[in-house]
């Protein structure tokens, strides 16, 4: 992966448990917005990012632990403030930290990410050298659950270049459904012979109802709009469904956030382009868990 500067991206990666944080710090308070999707999210401080709101981030953690990796944040948070960033107030600077998680307790030893992690991974942030695999929120993550089986997912990082934009998405896939290749149609990861679809509308078998949850960033090196970044969002959860199938199931809380360098509206052409370089990216990072694992 080529470096960008504007973003750092670092892990807290608990191998022997299973499970770990990522964080994505930004240079400074840039804008923002999130996109929501399935019947199981868990996140924290998305509100800030809604219509009419500030729609602004200092950084991004993506956590694994379920709804106890939210804590995480609070780590982020502190790392942000002892080098002073966030909102200046009377009382010192608040860092403003959206957040997302999966859930992974099944799958180690029901560890889930503390305060410390949280300011250990934005410490360790670096803006090159990023690689897919088994690392930070993804080292649990798991995805084809449907007939009662698992296979492991992860980290995954690609990005791409449009005009005077890049854009590179990262994500943690954790999906309950089947991983197919966007171009190719080869199965990625699949529970069984049938469809992870087919699957679901025969009855899928118990134990993965609650573990599941893909969810990552988009980053847009270049001036967008808040409108463009929604769309942006959009454009991710779209990749997504082409890529695992189910998608956006009532078992999965799929969430999808974006940021950009700096404001500004770009134009019709360009919010285009970048909107379909988004799904190229989403695509290829997905793909990329499975390339690091061979």
């Amino acid at each position: 992966m080529h470096s960008e500067s504007w973003f750092r991206i670092g892990h807290k990666t608990y191998e022997g448990e299973r499970s770990g944080c990522t964080v994505i710090v930004f240079d400074k308070l840039v804008p923002a917005a999130v996109d929501v999707r399935g019947g199981a999210p868990g996140t924290r401080e998305t509100t800030l990012l809604g219509p009419g709101s500030i729609g602004m981030l200092d950084a991004i953690l993506l956590s694994g632990g379920s709804a106890f990796g939210l804590r995480a944040a609070d780590g982020v948070m502190r790392y942000l403030s002892d080098t002073g960033r966030g909102v200046v107030t009377r009382s010192g600077p608040v860092p403003l930290v959206s957040s997302a998680i999966i859930f992974d307790l099944a799958t180690g030893s029901n560890y889930h990410p503390t305060v410390q992690d949280g300011y250990d991974a934005a410490f360790a942030a670096t803006s090159e050298f990023w690689e897919p695999g088994p690392i930070g929120a993804g080292t649990g993550a798991t995805v084809a659950k449907l007939d009662g089986q698992t296979t492991p997912g992860g980290f995954g990082i690609a990005s791409i270049s449009v005009g005077s934009f890049v854009v590179t998405a990262a994500l943690i896939l954790n999906a309950v459904g089947d991983v197919r290749h966007p171009t190719t149609g080869e199965w990625l990861a699949q529970a069984s012979e049938k469809t992870g679809r087919d699957v679901a509308i025969a009855g899928a078998s118990e134990g993965h109802e609650h573990e599941n949850t893909t969810i990552g960033a988009v980053l847009v090196t270049g001036e967008l709009d808040r409108r463009t970044l929604t769309r942006c969002c959009i454009s991710a959860q779209a990749a997504l469904a082409r890529c695992t199938i189910p998608a956006h199931t009532l078992l999965d809380g799929d969430t999808f956030f974006a940021a950009s360098s700096s404001a500004g509206s770009p134009t019709v052409r360009e919010a285009l382009a970048i909107t379909s370089a988004v799904e190229v990216a989403v695509e290829e990072a997905i793909v990329s868990i499975f390339q690091s694992s061979k």
